[in-house]
């Protein structure tokens, strides 16, 4: 019965992954059916292979502070992970996201692995909640900014729309937060003494990551280098694509259409973070094409990326498994 259990979650699993490539293809598609594919195709033509390979690069770097930032936070809430098993674990999330069935993403893989690698799975549990939590407030920090940035260029409308987007966000983690303090006993009558102490062990994790707030606030330092890095660099592709912007017009759009990727509607946010740019950018004067080509080259980063993680996980699972020599 539970081979049949695993078997079934599987196939869930590879139907959902496969969902949501169609939905990436069908949104990229109608891209575009609406862009001219003449000029999006001369667009990531002009890209030179030296300058991808220096952004990828770049990915990568920042991702390795990634790595850091994420073992920061869970060994703040009691994870005692090593270096090793960190990288394993943050590398075969970032495969994961893009590559194997999951309801979640990335997450699930990199806690499963924290998960069996921690003397204290619960502070790995808190640790990530904690790390996700910092990098949606980075995003929304650089989304701050760009309207700072652009006090007078940004329409109206668009002013409007990040400012409600913010408040909606805002309000929708205060009613979640306060839903689960009052919901908290009756979700726990009737649960057994087990669940109880995990939940118990969860709590107390994220207390005591809560109580370090100067790692919490170095992690979320990074967290805004990281996506800052990351903005940087698809600002360096699309001036290879032909397309010239402001640096500020980039801190007001690109995180906004980061935001929008978060909802679970495609793989790895594929196809909803191009047209989201190309609806935010296109009031700036931003040719569509040049804006969706930098997109699909920023893409075709995050996949290299992944596919690199994917082995470096490999490799160090394959490490820490082989046999140490007497």
């Amino acid at each position: 019965m539970q081979g049949a259990h695993q078997n079934k979650f599987r196939l869930r699993g590879w139907q959902v992954i496969t969902l949501r490539w169609l939905a990436a293809l069908l949104v990229l598609a109608a891209l575009l059916h609406f862009l001219p594919w003449e000029q999006l195709k001369e667009s990531i033509r002009r890209v030179p292979v030296t300058r991808f390979v220096v952004v990828l690069a770049g990915y990568l770097l920042a991702h390795v502070v990634g790595s850091v930032k994420w073992r920061m936070i869970v060994n703040a809430a009691g994870a005692q992970l090593d270096y090793p098993t960190s990288a394993q674990c943050y590398a075969g999330g970032l495969f994961a996201t893009l590559f194997l069935p999951s309801i979640i993403g990335g997450d699930v893989v990199r806690l499963a692995m924290g998960l069996r690698r921690s003397p204290n799975p619960a502070a790995v549990l808190a640790g990530n909640v904690a790390d996700r939590f910092l990098d949606v407030l980075a995003q929304v920090g650089l989304v701050g900014l760009g309207l700072v940035l652009l006090p007078g260029s940004v329409p109206t409308s668009l002013r409007g729309q990040a400012q409600k987007g913010l408040v909606i966000l805002t309000a929708v983690a205060g009613v979640a937060l306060v839903a689960a303090i009052l919901l908290r006993k009756p979700l726990l009558r009737g649960r057994s003494i087990r669940f109880r102490r995990q939940l118990a062990r969860l709590q107390f994790a994220l207390r005591t990551v809560s109580r370090k707030p100067h790692v919490l606030f170095l992690g979320w330092l990074l967290g805004t280098g990281i996506q800052t890095t990351f903005l940087t660099l698809t600002a360096l592709l699309a001036v290879s694509c032909g397309l010239f912007l402001p640096l500020r017009v980039w801190f007001f759009a690109w995180p906004l259409a980061k935001l929008a990727a978060i909802l679970p509607l495609t793989q790895g946010g594929i196809g909803v973070r191009e047209a989201a740019l190309v609806a935010l950018l296109s009031p700036f004067g931003a040719p569509g094409p040049l804006v969706l080509a930098a997109g699909l080259v920023w893409e075709g980063v995050i996949v290299a990326g992944g596919l690199i993680a994917g082995v470096i996980a490999f490799l160090l699972r394959r490490g820490q498994s082989s046999p140490q020599p007497n």
